[in-house]
């Protein structure tokens, strides 16, 4: 059965940096889009940053363009999340995904396997 895991995440300071891996087992996912979503406490599941099989890549303009980087190794079939600078305001819940299709989705409706979470938390 397919799966994704999520790990790295934390409580650090403002400024500071995390890095975030997904795992994936019970299958491979080197031709899968990858994405990150976060969520936090009484906001929607939002779009972060997504990664193509062939390493495009899309970031939020707004949230983590110039902040996160997004990087995957389809050898060992995980997929990264660096993030520095980060702000109170990235305090969420991060969560992997995959997504078979070709194009890069930012809406989570369309991925198909998702991971369980992991916390991320910024104090001032």
């Amino acid at each position: 059965q397919a799966q994704l895991v999520e790990s790295g995440g934390g409580l650090v300071q403002a400024g500071g940096s995390l890095r975030l891996s997904c795992a994936a087992s019970g299958r491979t996912f080197s031709t899968y889009t990858l994405g990150w979503f976060r969520q936090a406490p009484g906001k929607e599941r939002e779009f972060v940053a997504a990664i193509s099989w062939n390493g495009n890549t899309l970031y939020h303009p707004d949230s983590a363009k110039g902040r996160f980087t997004i990087s995957r190794d389809n050898a060992k079939n995980t997929m990264y999340l660096q993030m520095n600078s980060l702000k109170p305001e990235d305090t969420a819940v991060y969560y992997c995904a995959a997504d078979r299709g070709w194009n890069f989705n930012t809406t989570p409706q369309n991925y198909d396997y998702w991971g369980q979470g992991t916390q991320v938390t910024v104090s001032s």
